[in-house]
């Protein structure tokens, strides 16, 4: 596990108790992501997921902008969070709060391409959380996780390699 760095968290709905999706419009307008990293970063803040807590996607059920007193350096990124108890949370399991495939799209994975994800369109399967390029892809995953999320998971390996470090 890599080591992790401390500086000085509306609508849901269940599929079939396998998933829970929401896509709120208009919270930031997007940034300029990185897509060549391992981690999906704004290249211009460093910031993880827009600066999004990603733990708040799991405890408020939504997406909550992190503020700068909490952050933490992990994966080469900075994660902001909403409060210490998430920041706290985060640090002891990355890779269950953190976005899966460095926040890249499970259904461009799928077809063999690496595309930032959005922090608006975002999915929450198998207790995991999944980060979409587009709301359809969203909603496309939401509808049928076993279509996508196999293969993105078995070509991200390779994916990832072919991603800086």
């Amino acid at each position: 596990m890599a080591a992790i760095l401390v500086a000085a968290g509306p609508l849901q709905a269940g599929l079939g108790g396998l998933a829970r999706t929401a896509g709120l419009a208009g919270l930031l307008p997007a940034a300029q992501a990185a897509t060549t990293e391992r981690v999906v970063a704004n290249r211009y803040s460093d910031l993880a997921i827009e600066g999004y807590d990603p733990v708040a996607y799991f405890v408020d059920g939504q997406p909550m902008v992190g503020l700068p007193e909490f952050e933490a350096s992990q994966a080469g990124v900075v994660w902001r969070f909403r409060n210490e108890g998430n920041r706290a949370s985060f640090a002891a399991h990355p890779e269950i709060y953190g976005p899966q495939f460095g926040g890249y799209d499970p259904v461009d994975l799928a077809r063999g391409v690496t595309v930032a994800g959005n922090p608006r369109f975002w999915l929450v399967s198998g207790d995991r959380l999944y980060l979409f390029a587009f709301e359809a892809h969203r909603d496309a995953c939401a509808a049928d996780p076993g279509r996508f999320l196999p293969t993105a998971t078995s070509r991200w390996p390779e994916l990832e390699q072919g991603l800086a470090q």
